[in-house]
């Protein structure tokens, strides 16, 4: 059972990692990696959302969805539980953390609508994982998140010191150092 959820959790944060190889999340990844310590507060607020509702999700489906075989609605079902998640964090925030809660902007309530949080929940009962594994791989690719968004916020903010050629100054610099990134995380896909 160890080995399976060591699997399920190297798969998750670094072979198939959810920003670099699967492509979700990319709006958070390039809006919020301009500066490090905004960076590191997404990945602890997404990090935490996508943690607690891979837990709740799990048990909802488990527990309600399958019994009442309403199994179809699953998607809207997921969708609250992460709006409310991701309530309860903002709040969290503007009240513990008021300049993180500046810094992140527009980018903490875009978490409700972050495709990689939905994705884990999905890709959970896509794959008929527990709910141990529901969690572990839940916070697995959190971590994958966040050490994407931390690597690109690190680049970016030693890039502002760069001599970039005048064509590959903005965002043209930041989307050829995100495929650099995901090319360097494809050489992990034959480890599982």
């Amino acid at each position: 059972m160890l080995s399976k959820l060591l699997v399920i959790a190297i798969g998750s944060a670094i072979v198939n990692n959810v920003v670099l190889s699967q492509f979700l999340g990319i709006c958070p990844f390039l809006g919020v990696s301009k500066k490090l310590d905004t960076a590191v507060g997404m990945g602890g607020a997404v990090t935490f959302v996508i943690g607690i509702a891979s837990l709740v999700a799990s048990l909802l489906y488990k527990f309600i969805l399958v019994p009442l075989d309403i199994t179809y609605l699953k998607t809207i079902v997921f969708i609250l539980v992460i709006a409310c998640l991701v309530q309860f964090v903002e709040m969290f925030l503007k009240k513990s953390v008021p300049p993180l809660y500046q810094a992140l902007g527009i980018f903490l309530p875009l978490i409700t609508t972050n495709c990689a949080v939905l994705g884990v929940a999905l890709t959970n009962v896509q794959n008929d994982y527990g709910i141990l594994e529901s969690v572990v791989n839940g916070i697995a690719t959190a971590l994958g998140f966040f050490l994407a968004l931390v690597i690109m916020a690190g680049l970016r903010e030693k890039m502002e010191y760069n001599d970039i050629p005048r064509p590959f100054q903005g965002t043209a610099i930041v989307l050829v150092t995100a495929a650099l990134m995901s090319i360097a995380f494809f050489g992990f896909s034959g480890v599982i």
